[in-house]
């Protein structure tokens, strides 16, 4: 792998990234308005996002938001959507452009998209371009929480709390202990329960570790029987009561910074970068993994 990977220039690029972002969204746009009953879909990493900004937009009143992996969403006419709302940073995800094909001229759709020279945006009826976010590394990492900083500007959130740390997530250390564990467990509540299931991802992705992700509150709920020492509990955001003393009597790590969460998935992305080097893995060429999945058209009957 090379001294400086895609993949740590794109995470290192965040913060600018981020500040483009959020004055883009803050702007009058495409994105529902106040009141829309919304679907939001995507794939993967794309699909963690969409459930961190449905959390976030219910959670400030903004109406009825629903997140769902583009291959099951359920769009029909019953259910009364205003609005979708795809986030695909290639614009050729298989599933996301079947969605929005199917919805075409029924449900206003507007696409978040890294490269705009690709088949979503014919398929879209607004789209919402994010370039100078888009990616050389397979692994996301600054198109996912540059678009999810669109989303919370968009929502009226200031946003120049988390830029500003992540710049301090970017100088931090990573510590020993957590190159070498044995397993994480990302745990999340309300909107960073997507962002524990984004973090998760990224060390499966990129350093092909063994990681889990609950909603906080979940975790005492079985999967706390894999916590030992060894192994690392990392939270984001604000822990439940007693949860950090639960996990310690395990003899696990327990991480939960006072950052904001989004800032705090950027060490995450570190972190995963850092036991990639360590395996002597290349994160911009995970195994079985391409930028983009596209998939075959079925046969014709």
């Amino acid at each position: 792998m090379s001294e400086t990977s895609y993949m740590e220039q794109e995470l290192r690029s965040q913060p600018d990234t981020w500040q483009e972002a959020a004055r883009i969204g803050a702007a009058a746009g495409p994105l529902p308005k106040p009141g829309q009953r919304v679907a939001v879909v995507g794939c993967g990493t794309s699909w963690f996002m969409a459930q961190s900004y449905a959390a976030l937009r219910e959670g400030a009143g903004m109406g009825v938001t629903d997140p769902f992996a583009a291959s099951e969403a359920f769009l029909g006419s019953d259910r009364g959507y205003d609005a979708l709302v795809a986030i695909t940073r290639s614009g050729t995800t298989t599933e996301v452009l079947r969605v929005l094909d199917a919805v075409k001229g029924r449900i206003r759709s507007v696409t978040i998209i890294g490269d705009p020279e690709t088949p979503a945006v014919a398929l879209s009826d607004e789209t919402v371009a994010l370039p100078f976010a888009d990616e050389k590394s397979v692994v996301q990492t600054r198109f996912a929480t540059t678009a999810l900083t669109l989303l919370r500007a968009h929502l009226g959130a200031d946003v120049s709390a988390a830029v500003r740390e992540a710049h301090e997530a970017l100088s931090a250390p990573v510590e020993q202990e957590w190159v070498d564990a044995e397993q994480f467990s990302f745990l999340g509540t309300g909107w960073t329960f997507g962002l524990a299931n984004e973090a998760a991802l990224k060390m499966r992705e990129a350093s092909q570790s063994w990681t889990e992700s609950y909603p906080a509150m979940e975790y005492r709920h079985g999967p706390i029987a894999i916590a030992a020492p060894g192994r690392v509990t990392w939270l984001f955001g604000t822990a439940p009561q007693g949860l950090e003393a639960d996990v310690a009597r395990t003899g696990a790590r327990f991480v939960c910074h006072a950052r904001d969460p989004l800032a705090d998935l950027v060490l995450v992305q570190r972190v995963a970068l850092e036991r990639a080097r360590a395996r002597g893995l290349d994160p911009d060429s995970p195994r079985s993994l391409t930028r983009s999945v596209m998939l075959e058209a079925p046969a014709a009957p």
